[in-house]
């Protein structure tokens, strides 16, 4: 079974928040941050890491 990284993150995320509810700033924080690490000059270091 075939399941696509954003859905399996987007299960993670709604259990995470419905389990233990963190502030709604860091929720916001984490996700504008992951945004903007994403199109920075960091994107290529962070892809070569995680792969």
């Amino acid at each position: 079974m075939d399941v696509p990284l954003w859905f399996a993150l987007l299960v993670v995320g709604v259990l995470g928040v419905k389990l233990i509810p963190p502030p709604l700033w860091l929720v916001l924080v984490l996700l504008l941050g992951g945004y903007l690490l994403a199109d920075s000059l960091l994107a290529p270091v962070i892809d070569t890491a995680v792969k």
